[in-house]
């Protein structure tokens, strides 16, 4: 597998994103893997995949884009969740809303805090894939709980779930981290190095 890229420690405003990849690198190096992460993202990938999506990515994901864009077919994320990179951000909030055009279009959207959302909404943006169809979205629609976290189920659904490392992309990524290092699970997900090809997470 590729070699994780390691950057300077520094904080990213909200979010350190690359303390998950420091974090699930210790651990999966003393089982001798390693992890993938693609590159870095330049600000004009950036730019075109905002463009195309009608609105600017929250900052924490610029952030995290800028120094790691995207995990290929390697899971980072509890339980399953693979970053997606600016390009594929882009083609799949299009396929999005292709599909709630077609399929969804004059449904009710319901309490924009609501734990369950529609099943597509033109002002989430994915930045994560299960690799079977679904995918983890910020929420930006214009309420108090704006930036927190969904699961965009292809066939039931969008949810919200109530754990607070949901809440937004900084308690997602920070609770990742912390996990592999302290040994506890967060919202019963513990990162763990599944064997010495791969990162996995343990389902408690």
């Amino acid at each position: 597998m590729a070699f994780l890229r390691e950057y300077p420690r520094q904080r990213l405003g909200t979010l350190a994103f690359h303390l998950v990849c420091r974090a699930l690198l210790r651990q999966c190096a003393e089982a001798g893997c390693e992890a993938v992460v693609e590159g870095l993202a330049d600000r004009s990938d950036i730019a075109v995949a905002e463009q195309i999506i009608g609105q600017p990515f929250s900052e924490p994901l610029v952030q995290s884009l800028l120094r790691h864009n995207g995990t290929g077919d390697d899971v980072l994320l509890p339980s399953y969740w693979r970053l997606l990179n600016t390009h594929i951000i882009a083609s799949d909030w299009q396929l999005g809303m292709r599909i709630h055009h077609e399929v969804c279009e004059g449904a009710e959207e319901g309490d924009p805090e609501d734990d369950f959302g529609p099943w597509w909404h033109s002002h989430w943006t994915p930045f994560a894939t299960s690799g079977g169809g679904d995918t983890l979205i910020v929420d930006q629609r214009p309420n108090r709980r704006r930036g927190r976290i969904g699961e965009a189920d292809h066939e039931q659904g969008t949810r919200f779930r109530s754990h607070p490392m949901w809440s937004s992309l900084p308690a997602l990524m920070d609770a990742t981290a912390t996990a592999p290092e302290t040994g506890q699970a967060v919202d019963g997900y513990l990162p763990v190095a599944a064997d010495e090809t791969e990162l996995d997470s343990e389902i408690l």
